[in-house]
């Protein structure tokens, strides 16, 4: 029996006769693995998928590969995102992150830092990364093996790519370590069980550590320094102040810090001072800002003593007039522990020098405190007199700031 004209089917719809331009359309809305996926499912999507401007999107997304330098090397988009995936695929998610940060500290250190430049070292090869992993008989984490394939960290000179940090008399300035020198220093010893130093200078002795493995009460990839338990019986007892969760979390957010002027740079070095952008305060023409550090060096968790600078910065407007020109004459402290305990400090000049402030001038100087606590703050005032009225005296008022030690942990070695 016929089927009644109404029913009669319709033609079978063939992806064949589906106009190219549609096509296109839906595929450069795939990722790369689903392009590569249609690419096996007939004749006509393998062509589709081959049009090399779909992989010009995946070129720039995962390898940051410009214009110019697909013309360099003078191939297509496809064959570019082919050669390079088959050299670094593993670090398809971290790459363009890793590359770009290494890339805008490049540039940076180029107009702030030159002198550092020369201190970075070329990409090592993957074989490279293999045989170290041979070496210390531990997995290295990809984002880890990645950065490496970018750079190879820096040669161990002075001043440290990782920052610096100054006092009266102590000098602290961390090299990013290559990959070589880093498996030198693979700890097997109790208490750092595992841990691979990703820093190193060479005045203190200071490395920055990442837990390879679970082990002694870290977590794995963690990154930290290390900080020995005074008062343990064992000496192989750590304490870690933590200042990093992953290699990629540890380092992009330190580029990011440099790279937005987070960090001063003081004598073509990047010194990690943070400052809190409301902790300014203004008196007349003179404006009073403050940066802090922690200093984990100089810090202990038991017996607690936790070390921090602070570097102080006292500018007068260059709109000021001549006659306001002052000298200061004394400070006042008020300091306060995070269980509310107060000292107040008074006393002549500051660091021993008693700066003459005119319009336009910034003068700077660094100090440091200890508190028993894990936080505290202060605050309080400069005593000014008036170089042209010598009977004027006035205060200028120090924002409130604040420090915090960073989150730590105690080792179960």
């Amino acid at each position: 029996m016929a089927a009644p004209p109404d029913m009669e089917l319709s033609p079978t719809l063939s992806l064949e006769l589906l106009p190219t331009d549609p096509l296109l359309l839906i595929l450069s809305f795939l990722d790369y693995r689903d392009l590569v996926s249609c690419c096996y499912l007939n004749r006509r999507l393998n062509q589709l998928s081959s049009h090399d401007p779909l992989w010009k999107r995946h070129c720039k997304k995962y390898w940051l590969i410009s214009e110019e330098e697909k013309s360099r090397r003078n191939q297509s988009w496809r064959t570019i995102f082919i050669s390079t995936y088959s050299d670094l695929g593993r670090y398809i998610h971290y790459y363009a992150t890793l590359k770009k940060a290494w890339d805008d500290l490049e540039q940076y250190l180029g107009q702030w830092c030159p002198r550092m430049i020369s201190s970075l070292k070329e990409s090592v090869r993957e074989e490279d990364l293999d045989a170290v992993e041979a070496q210390i008989h531990c997995k290295l984490p990809d984002d880890y093996r990645c950065s490496f394939r970018i750079h190879n960290g820096q040669k161990l000179v002075v001043p440290g790519l990782m920052g610096s940090m100054a006092l009266s008399n102590h000098y602290r300035s961390e090299d990013l370590l290559d990959i070589d020198t880093a498996a030198g220093g693979f700890q097997q010893r109790l208490g750092l069980k595992q841990c691979l130093p990703l820093t190193f200078c060479i005045h203190t002795g200071l490395s920055q550590y990442m837990a390879l493995e679970s082990v002694e009460g870290r977590n794995k990839y963690e990154i930290f320094y290390q900080c020995p338990e005074q008062m343990a019986r064992n000496p192989s007892t750590i304490v870690m102040f933590i200042t990093g969760t992953s290699y990629l979390e540890w380092f992009t957010s330190y580029v990011n810090k440099v790279v937005t002027g987070g960090f001063p740079i003081i004598r073509d070095q990047i010194f990690r001072y943070v400052h809190d952008k409301d902790c300014v305060a203004t008196t007349e023409d003179i404006t009073v800002s403050v940066s802090t550090s922690f200093l984990p060096e100089l810090s202990s968790v038991h017996p607690p003593h936790y070390f921090f600078t602070y570097r102080i910065r006292i500018e007068m407007s260059k709109d000021a007039l001549p006659e306001n020109a002052c000298q200061l004459e004394s400070r006042y402290w008020r300091i306060t522990n995070a269980k509310g305990d107060v000292e107040e400090v008074q006393g002549p000049g500051v660091v021993g020098e008693f700066p003459v402030i005119s319009p336009g001038k910034v003068y700077e100087y660094t100090s440091c405190t200890t508190f028993t606590t894990t936080s505290g703050y202060m605050e309080g005032y400069y005593t000014f007199h008036c170089l042209y009225n010598k009977d004027r005296f006035f205060n200028v008022t120090i924002p409130r700031f604040h420090m915090v030690c960073p989150a730590f942990k105690v080792s179960t070695a």
